[in-house]
């Protein structure tokens, strides 16, 4: 059985482009970079920056206000950040694209 509750997504069609969206409570970037689509958190953890506003620099995701850049396969923040960026996993079915959250606990009860 699929740990994920996977979510219909529409991906950016330009590459660079960030689209905010929000799925099952949670505001995340839905982004193409270097011809790859990504998802990650939309709050930048360093200072709480909409990362939708930021930028991409390769396969990095640059936060607007600080400059803080995070992987956007891993969320790990740049050396020194010391900090990191949720990311989710995205999976495309017959050309319809999805992300993956961990189904809560809670959720599973009801």
């Amino acid at each position: 059985m699929d740990r994920l509750e996977w979510h219909v997504v529409i991906p950016p069609e330009k590459e660079g482009e960030i689209i905010k969206v929000r799925i099952a409570g949670k505001a995340i970037c839905i982004l193409r970079s270097d011809g790859q689509v990504y998802a990650t958190a939309a709050r930048c953890p360093h200072a709480g920056a909409d990362l939708s506003t930021g930028w991409c620099e390769g396969r990095k995701l640059v936060c607007p206000y600080h400059r803080h850049r995070f992987d956007l396969s891993t969320g790990k923040g740049d050396a020194g950040q010391n900090n990191f960026v949720p990311v989710y996993p995205l999976k495309a079915v017959e050309g319809v694209w999805y992300v993956g959250f961990t189904t809560s606990w809670w959720r599973k009860l009801f």
